[in-house]
């Protein structure tokens, strides 16, 4: 049940507390007065679009709070609307919330029935809606829409899987080529790097060895060095014999002497001794190679890393390529099966339709009966086929009227008027089933009444009554004759104040009361006599 709604800075409306009750609550007031945005600000609460432009012209924001009462306990919703950006923040229960989250709500919340619902009523698609939420297992459609959805997804697959393979299919005979040159030179990851060290130790390996030989030279040459120690040494030795004060500086000789023999023989080895020399490949075979890979990168613009990257992507989309013959195949099997199940839901979902459109059309005849219509009205749904895929049909319903004896059945946008429409939409919300089990949302009626009058006005009023028993309802109307049933009356006034304009909105009672219920039936004497008849029916 909304208990109390309260607005700030909405349109016209600058601050307004409203606290409704349980059964009837009707709101009233001159066409243009403001009733409408009392209930765009419901719609604003669970979840509907508002324009920034109804931020009352000067605030900073819009803001509406309400308080529902639900089995689990009170549920406090607030929403703001800024006037500079247009966004909204939402609170559930002075936490920050989603409107996804009060979309969910809504159904427990409130049922806003309208003359946009009328419209609605004449759309086939509505109508078939109807129906399914009169299913007394709705389960099979959610069986349906689960089928539905696998369905799409595999056709997407598919989709997708024939768009892979008419593209790469069109690239084949560049991915055959780009295979071959890359299997041909078979580049490897980080190969060019590591060439390139090879040749720089290879060429540092050659500068060495002409090292070697001048340092042979320097020893063997024409001024041979291990000659002219040697016969240093030896003169070294025969001064150190008579000047024994020499036999330090003959030692030093003698061992350097030792020390370049040493150093001549690890000379005659080379350098390719040194460090470990087991590459196989010369300077040559390294440069032929880098050349290869350079031509390779040249031919297809990549570089090595990439090129090693591509063979497995070139692989890769060719093996796709064979095997896309494979997976189409597993798909269809898939798409059959699919196919299968969903057939069957659908014959036993239509089955329930059929069914259910018989009871329904039972209970539609018998409400409209209740709201003034001829005992000879006649409703029925008649069903076409929609298809949904290669030999599968769905059932759509649509309705189907006989207001008068005689006439052939007719869908109702060819033959209902707006009266018609109205008092057909109240039948199907006082058949609609409860959403929530023990717990009852509240009902709007904004203007349901339109195009009603005269005795129609008193089946209405009754059966109005009758869902105002079982859960509450807010009415908005301008008829006396129903705001009279009211056990909560609202007035909607809009009035001029320092050049500003603004709506306010007043719970009535006692004389104020009659006075409107005066005014809505025309003024004068007349008036107060309606007023008067309709007060004393309560």
């Amino acid at each position: 049940m909304l208990e109390l709604l309260r607005i700030r800075n909405l349109a016209l409306i600058e601050d307004a507390e409203v606290e409704f009750g349980p059964g009837m609550n009707t709101l009233t007031g001159e066409t243009g007065a403001g009733k409408s945005f009392i209930l765009r600000a419901v719609d604003f609460i669970t979840g509907e679009k508002m324009d920034r432009k109804l931020v009352r012209p000067g605030a900073e924001k819009a803001e509406v709070e309400a308080l529902f009462i639900l089995p689990e306990g009170e549920t406090v919703i607030r929403r703001e609307l800024s006037a500079a950006t247009g966004r909204s923040r939402l609170f559930i229960n002075d936490r920050l919330g989603s409107q996804d989250a009060v979309r969910e709500l809504k159904p427990k919340l409130v049922i806003h029935t309208s003359q946009h619902g009328q419209q609605k009523l004449l759309s086939p698609a509505f109508q078939s809606e109807v129906l399914d939420s009169f299913l007394p297992d709705t389960k099979l459609l959610e069986e349906r829409d689960a089928r539905l959805a696998e369905l799409k997804a595999v056709i997407a697959e598919m989709e997708e899987l024939d768009r892979k393979c008419d593209e790469i299919a069109g690239q084949r005979e560049f991915l055959d080529f780009q295979k071959r040159e890359i299997a041909a030179v078979d580049p490897q990851p980080g190969e060019e790097d590591e060439l390139e060290q090879r040749k720089s130790v290879l060429k540092e390996r050659e500068q060495a060895g002409e090292c070697f030989r001048n340092a042979l030279d320097a020893i063997h040459g024409e001024s041979s060095l291990l000659d002219a120690l040697s016969l240093l040494s030896r003169e070294m030795g025969i001064i150190s014999r008579l000047f024994p004060d020499f036999e330090q500086e003959h030692a030093a000789v003698e061992e350097f002497r030792l020390h370049l023999y040493e150093i001549d023989s690890r000379l005659r080895k080379g350098p390719e001794h040194l460090g470990d020399d087991d590459d196989d490949m010369t300077l040559d075979d390294i440069e032929q190679r880098l050349y290869k890979l350079s031509q390779l990168r040249r031919k297809l613009g990549r570089n090595i890393s990439d090129l090693v990257d591509l063979a497995a992507e070139v692989e890769e989309k060719l093996s796709f390529l064979d095997a896309c013959s494979l997976d189409r195949k597993t798909l269809e099997r898939k798409e059959a099966e699919i196919v299968e199940k969903l057939s069957g839901t659908l014959e036993t979902l239509n089955k329930a339709r059929k069914k259910a459109a018989k009871e329904l059309s039972l209970r539609i005849e018998a409400e409209l009966s209740d709201l003034g219509f001829s005992e000879h009205v006649k409703v029925h749904f008649e069903f076409t086929e929609v298809p949904l895929h290669d030999g599968v049909t769905d059932l759509r319903a649509r309705i189907m009227w006989t207001p008068n004896p005689g006439q052939p059945a007719q869908p109702l946008d060819k033959i209902a008027s707006g009266g018609e429409l109205s008092r057909l939409l109240l039948a199907l919300t006082s058949l609609r089933r409860n959403p929530g089990g023990e717990h009852l949302p509240t009902l709007i009626f904004d203007e349901v009444d339109a195009g009603i009058g005269g005795l129609t006005l008193g089946s209405v009023g009754r059966k109005l009554s009758e869902l105002a028993e079982r859960q509450q309802m807010i009415l908005i109307t301008h008829w006396p004759q129903l705001a009279g049933l009211a056990e909560r009356h609202f007035s909607i006034l809009k009035e001029v104040v320092d050049g500003e304009t603004f709506t306010r909105c007043t719970e009535l009672k006692g004389k104020a009361i009659r006075q409107e219920l005066v005014r809505m039936a025309g003024g004068g004497q007349q008036g107060e006599a309606l007023a008067d008849k309709l007060l004393n029916q309560r």
